[in-house]
C-alpha cells in the first residue's frame, strides 16, 4: 500500500492555523485541465482583487479524469493530475509570496472506488473480511441474503450475471507488473482481483494439467506456491488480528512474486497457465466456480439499490462510505492533511458532507485535536480550542441551528445563501404565483407534498439497500425485547421509511454517549407523530406499536437500570447513529435532487440550503439571521454560488424579479402556449414534454439568457440542463431508466423554441424588461455578501456575472484574461464617472467586478471592522436592505436596494435619486466615503435622504474610518 507523502517542515514564519482566520475566500475548481500550475497563474490577479485566501477543491488523489475531485482514491497522496505534492508546494509558495493563505476541501465521508484505482478497496475485494483495510468501509458482512454473507455486492455488470457469463464478457487473465504478477477477472476495462482461495484453486488445476516435460523442480515450486496460498487463514476467520491480516497479505504477495518468477523461468508452466485459463474461460460452469469463490458477488447494476451491502455516498455505487469513527481510519485518512498543516502549505479546511459521518461532533473534535498536535499546541488547547479554521458543509432547515458543541467556525454558507436569496423575492405575491403555476402545470400539490413523496421514492428506488440494512439491524434488536419480538421485518421496514419521510431536518445528532443536541428528541417525536398520521391515512399497514418502539430506540429510552439496561442503551445508540447517517442522504436526494425539480413555482427559491415552500424573506428576517451569525458564528463562510448550486447567483437574481410582476409572467406563459402546443410530441404517457417541464424550461431560458444576447451554444446548454432536470424529477425519465424518446422531445422543444423568431422576440422582450432589475439584485446581493458578518466566498468567476445553470454548466472555464483587463482599468483610478460608465454597459459584468473589488479592498484595509465589528440593522423601508458594521469608532454602512422594478415602476432601469422620493435612512454623524464611487457624504446625524446616498449609483458601501 502507498504510504503518505511526507512534506518537509517549512512552517517557520508561516501564519499557522491557530492564528489564521480568513477575511475572504475565492474558490477554484481544480482538475487535470486546470491543475496547480494553472491555478498558480491566477494568484497575482486574486491578490490584486483583494481576497485573503484561496479555497481549493479537493486536492487528494482521485479517480483519473475526475472533474471535481470528490471521488478521492487515496487520502495519503496529492492528486498527480494536479501536479502532485511538488505542484502544491510551488502553488503554496507563490500564494505565500503574494500574502495569500490556502484552505482546501477535504472529503472525510467517502472514497471513489471506480475502475480499480483505489488500492484500499481493491485489497478488500481480494481479501474480504481478511483485508487489513476491511474496517475502512461501512460494509454489512452478514446481510439477510445468505448468498451475500462474507461478500461485497459489486453491481458492475451491464446485464444479468448469467447472460454476461454466457456471452464470454467475464474472463480470467494473468497480468505482470514488474516482479509482481497477479491473476485477475476481467470485465471489459475493469480488472477485478481474485481471492487467494480461488488462486489456489486455479493453481491446483494447473498442477493437474502440467505436462511431463515440465522440470520436476518447477512442478515442485508450483505445488509449494499453491500450498502456501491454500494454507492462508480464511478471510472470514473472526479471530484474525490486524497483524494477522497484514501477514496474510504479505504472504500472498510473496507467493505472487514466486509465481511470477516461476512463470518467467519455466515456459512449460506459463504455457500450462495459459491453457488452463483458456479452458476455464470457455467453460461457464468452471468459471462460475472460480467467481463464486471471490469476496465479492458480481451483479447487474440495476439490483444495486435493493441489495447493496456497503454504505455509499447517496446512491452512487462508485463512492463507498468510510468508517471515520474508527480511530485507525481517522489516523490514516488525516496523516497527510496534518503534515500539510505542519509544513504550512495549507491553513484551513472545508469539510464535505459531514452529515454522512457517524458522529460529526466527535469527528470535529478529533480533527481539531489532531491539527493542534500537528502544530505543537498544548493538550489543553487541543481539547478545548479550535486551532484549525474549519467550515462544515451543513444544510440547515428553517429555524434549525448549527450545534453549539461543534468544533468548527461555521457552515459553508448555504444558510446565508437562502436568507439573502429570499430577500429579493416579493413575499406579497405568493398567492398570485401559486395560481399561475397551478394553472399552467396542473400541479395542485405544495412543496411539502412533493418532498414527502420524493423521500419515499428515494428510499424505495435509490436507497432501499440502506433501508434494508437498518431494518435488519432493528429487527435483531427487537428479538431481545419481549414486547417487540413479534414485529415483522416488513413492518419494521415500513416504520423506518415513514419516519424518515416525515423527518423535519436532515438529521439529528444523538451520540454514542447519549448526548444529543437540544431539540433532537422533539424532532424525533414529531417525525414519529407525523408518520403515524400518514400510516393511519393509509389504513394502518404498520402497527402503531412499531412506531413507538422505533421512537424509544431513537431517543435511547430504556426501562430499568443496571448493566443490562446500559447494554441495551448502547445497542440503541448504535442503531440511532446509523439511522442518522441515512436520514441526511434521503432528505438531500428527496429534496435537492427530486422535489426541487418537480415543484417549479419560482426556481430562484429551489436552491441548495433553501426551502421552496418559503416564498422569500423580509429584511427583518434577514437582519435577525445576520445578527445571530455575528454573535455565534462570526467566521462562517458566506456563499452565493458554489460548485453545487442549482443555478448561478445572477440567474437566481434575475428570476426573482418575476416575483414582482406575476401578471407579466402569466401573460408571457399564455402568449407562448400556442407555440408550445405545436412543438409537443405524442407519447404513450401523454404529450411530451410535460407542462411541468415546459414551465421549468421557460424559467431557465429566461434566467440564463446571455446578457450579451449572444446565443451561441445556448440551445445545447439549455438542452443539457433540461435533460438533467427531467431525470432528477424522475417522472417521465430518470438516471436509472432514461426514456430516450421523452428526452429527444425535450431537446426538440428547446431547439424549436430557440430557432423560432416569435419566441426569441418574446423572450428577448421579457429579458430586456427585467434584466436591469436582475442585475441590481445581483449587485446588491454581492455587496451584502461581502460586508455581512462572516467570511465571504467568491466562486470562481463570480466577481463578474454568473448566469450559469447546474453542473457541469457552472464549472465552465473562467476568462481570467478578461477579468484581469477589467481589474487593471479599475486600478488605474476609479471614481463616480467610471462607476457610472460601467453601469451604462452593465451587460459586460465590469460593474460587478468593481463592486467586488472595492468591497474586498475595504475588507483588506479594515479587517477588524468586518471581522469583529458588531452588526446593526438600519430600518430603511421596504425597498432597502441596510446595515452598519461598527468597531471602535469605525463604521461601514451597506445600502443595498431590493424589489427595484416595483420601486421604479419600470420608469428607470436603476434605483437612483429620482426613484427614492422622500425616503430616508438614519446614519450617525461623520464623513463617509462610498468606496464604490469615491464620493464623500457628510452627515450631521439623523435621517439622510436615500436619494442623496444613491444619487448617481444604485448601491453604496459607506465607510467612516
Amino acid at each position: 500500500m502507498p504510504s503518505p507523502e511526507k512534506p518537509r517542515d517549512l512552517s517557520r514564519g508561516v501564519v499557522t492555523p491557530s492564528t489564521f482566520l480568513p477575511t475572504s475566500t475565492y474558490r477554484l475548481q481544480l482538475h487535470a485541465g486546470f491543475p496547480f500550475a494553472a491555478a498558480q497563474r491566477t494568484l497575482p490577479y486574486l491578490a490584486r482583487l483583494g481576497v485573503s485566501t484561496v479555497y481549493l477543491s479537493p486536492i487528494w488523489a482521485s479517480t483519473p479524469g475526475s472533474t471535481h475531485g470528490y471521488d478521492v482514491t487515496d487520502h495519503a497522496r496529492i492528486n498527480p493530475e494536479l501536479g502532485g505534492l511538488s505542484g502544491l508546494r510551488r502553488f503554496s509558495a507563490r500564494a505565500r509570496e503574494l500574502g495569500l493563505s490556502v484552505i482546501v476541501d477535504f472529503v472525510p465521508n467517502h472514497m471513489g472506488i471506480q475502475g480499480g484505482h483505489n488500492p484500499y478497496w481493491e485489497d478488500v475485494l481480494r481479501h474480504g473480511q481478511g483485508s487489513r483495510y476491511a474496517h475502512f468501509f461501512d460494509i454489512s458482512w452478514q446481510p439477510l441474503k445468505r448468498a451475500l454473507e462474507g461478500k461485497v455486492l459489486l453491481p458492475t455488470l451491464g446485464d444479468q450475471y448469467g447472460r454476461v457469463l454466457e456471452r464470454g464478457e467475464l474472463r480470467l487473465e494473468w497480468q505482470e507488473q514488474g516482479e509482481l504478477g497477479r491473476l485477475f477477472l476481467r470485465y471489459w476495462e475493469r480488472r477485478l482481483p481474485l481471492s487467494p482461495r480461488s488462486v489456489a484453486m486455479l493453481l491446483g488445476w494447473m498442477l493437474d494439467a502440467l505436462p511431463p516435460r515440465v522440470p520436476e523442480e518447477a512442478g515442485a515450486e508450483l505445488a509449494s506456491i499453491a500450498r502456501s496460498i491454500a494454507n492462508l487463514p480464511r478471510s472470514s476467520d473472526p479471530h484474525l488480528t490486524d497483524t494477522d491480516k497484514l501477514s496474510r497479505a504479505q504472504e500472498m504477495d510473496v507467493a505472487s512474486r514466486r509465481l511470477t518468477a516461476l512463470l518467467g523461468t519455466a515456459p512449460g508452466v506459463r504455457a500450462t497457465l495459459e491453457s488452463v485459463l483458456d479452458e476455464v474461460n470457455a467453460d461457464h460452469a468452471r468459471l462460475d466456480q472460480v467467481i463464486s469463490e471471490q469476496n465479492y458477488r458480481l451483479a447487474w447494476w440495476q439490483v444495486a439499490a435493493e441489495e447493496i451491502n456497503y454504505r455509499r455516498f447517496f446512491d452512487i455505487n462508485d463512492l463507498a462510505a468510510l468508517r471515520m469513527e474508527d480511530p485507525r481510519v481517522f489516523a490514516w485518512a488525516h496523516t497527510l492533511l496534518f503534515e500539510l498543516l505542519r509544513e504550512g502549505l495549507i491553513q484551513g479546511v472545508r469539510l464535505d458532507h459531514t452529515d454522512g459521518l457517524y458522529d460529526p461532533a466527535g469527528y470535529f473534535r478529533a480533527l481539531q485535536a489532531g491539527a493542534g498536535a500537528a502544530l505543537g499546541h498544548s493538550e489543553a488547547e487541543q481539547v478545548t480550542g479550535k486551532p484549525l479554521y474549519v467550515v462544515a458543509e451543513k444544510i440547515l432547515e428553517p429555524g434549525e441551528k448549527l450545534p453549539d458543541a461543534w468544533a468548527v467556525h461555521g457552515t459553508t454558507g448555504y444558510d446565508f445563501l437562502a436568507e439573502l436569496n429570499g430577500v429579493f423575492v416579493e413575499t406579497a405575491h405568493q398567492d398570485e404565483f401559486n395560481a399561475i403555476y397551478r394553472r399552467f402545470t396542473g400541479d395542485r400539490d405544495d412543496y411539502l407534498a412533493h418532498l414527502y413523496r420524493g423521500k419515499h421514492l428515494i428510499q424505495r428506488v435509490s436507497l432501499p439497500g440502506e433501508v434494508n440494512v437498518l431494518a435488519e439491524h432493528l429487527e435483531r434488536l427487537s428479538e431481545s425485547d419481549l414486547s417487540a419480538r413479534d414485529f415483522t421485518l416488513s413492518a419494521i421496514r415500513g416504520a423506518i421509511r415513514e419516519v424518515i419521510a416525515c423527518f423535519p431536518v436532515y438529521r439529528t445528532y444523538v451520540r454514542a454517549s447519549g448526548e444529543r443536541e437540544p431539540g433532537d428528541n422533539a424532532k424525533i417525536v414529531q417525525a414519529v407523530r407525523d408518520a403515524k398520521a400518514h400510516n393511519r391515512e393509509q389504513g394502518q399497514p404498520v402497527p402503531p406499536s412499531v412506531f413507538d418502539y422505533l421512537q424509544n430506540v431513537l431517543t435511547l429510552t430504556v426501562s430499568g437500570e443496571g448493566e443490562a439496561a446500559e447494554r441495551t442503551r448502547a445497542e440503541y445508540a448504535d442503531f440511532a447513529l446509523k439511522f442518522q447517517q441515512l436520514t441526511g442522504p434521503v432528505t438531500a436526494k428527496g429534496a435537492e435532487d427530486t422535489a426541487f425539480y418537480r415543484y417549479a413555482r419560482l426556481l430562484s427559491l429551489n436552491e441548495v440550503g433553501g426551502d421552496p415552500a418559503h416564498f422569500g424573506f423580509t429584511p427583518r428576517e434577514f437582519h435577525a439571521a445576520a445578527a445571530r451569525r455575528a454573535e455565534q458564528w462570526p467566521h462562517a463562510m458566506l456563499a452565493l454560488s458554489t460548485h453545487d448550486t442549482k443555478r448561478g447567483e445572477d440567474t437566481r437574481a434575475r428570476l426573482s424579479v418575476l416575483s414582482e410582476i406575476p401578471q407579466v409572467w402569466g401573460e408571457f406563459l399564455r402568449g407562448q402556449s400556442p407555440l408550445l402546443l405545436s412543438l409537443l410530441h405524442d407519447s404513450d404517457l401523454g404529450p411530451a414534454p410535460s407542462t411541468r417541464d415546459l414551465y421549468t424550461l421557460l424559467q431557465n431560458a429566461l434566467g440564463a439568457y446571455p446578457l450579451t444576447g449572444d446565443l451561441t451554444g445556448f440551445a445545447e446548454r439549455l438542452g443539457d440542463y433540461m435533460q438533467k432536470a427531467a431525470r432528477e424529477a424522475k417522472l417521465r425519465t430518470s438516471w436509472a431508466s432514461p426514456d430516450e424518446e421523452y428526452e429527444a422531445a425535450l431537446r426538440d422543444v428547446v431547439t424549436g423554441l430557440l430557432n423560432h423568431p416569435d419566441f426569441l422576440a418574446a423572450l428577448g422582450d421579457l429579458h430586456g424588461r427585467i434584466s436591469p432589475y436582475g442585475a441590481q439584485n445581483g449587485l446588491s446581493a454581492a455587496l451584502v455578501k461581502l460586508t455581512a458578518p462572516g467570511v465571504p466566498d467568491t466562486y470562481q468567476g463570480c466577481e463578474g456575472w454568473n448566469q450559469s445553470l447546474v453542473d457541469p454548466d457552472n464549472r465552465r472555464p473562467v476568462d481570467y484574461a478578461r477579468l484581469r483587463r477589467v481589474l487593471t482599468r479599475l486600478e488605474s483610478g476609479h471614481d463616480l464617472a467610471l462607476a457610472r460608465k460601467l453601469l451604462g454597459h452593465y451587460e459586460d459584468g465590469a460593474v460587478k467586478v468593481l463592486t467586488t473589488w472595492a468591497a474586498l479592498q475595504a475588507r483588506r484595509a479594515h479587517p477588524e471592522l468586518f471581522g469583529q465589528g458588531t452588526y446593526r440593522p438600519i430600518e430603511a423601508g421596504k425597498y432597502l436592505l441596510a446595515f452598519a458594521r461598527e468597531y471602535e469608532g469605525q463604521s461601514a454602512v451597506t445600502v443595498a436596494p431590493r424589489l427595484t422594478l416595483s420601486l421604479t415602476r419600470e420608469k428607470t432601469p436603476w434605483a437612483l435619486a429620482e426613484s427614492w422620493g422622500n425616503r430616508t435612512l438614519t446614519l450617525d454623524a461623520g464623513t463617509y466615503t462610498n468606496v464604490l464611487t469615491g464620493e464623500k457624504l457628510r452627515v450631521r446625524g439623523g435621517k439622510v435622504p436615500v436619494a442623496k446616498v444613491l444619487e448617481d449609483f444604485p448601491l453604496a458601501l459607506l465607510l467612516r474610518a
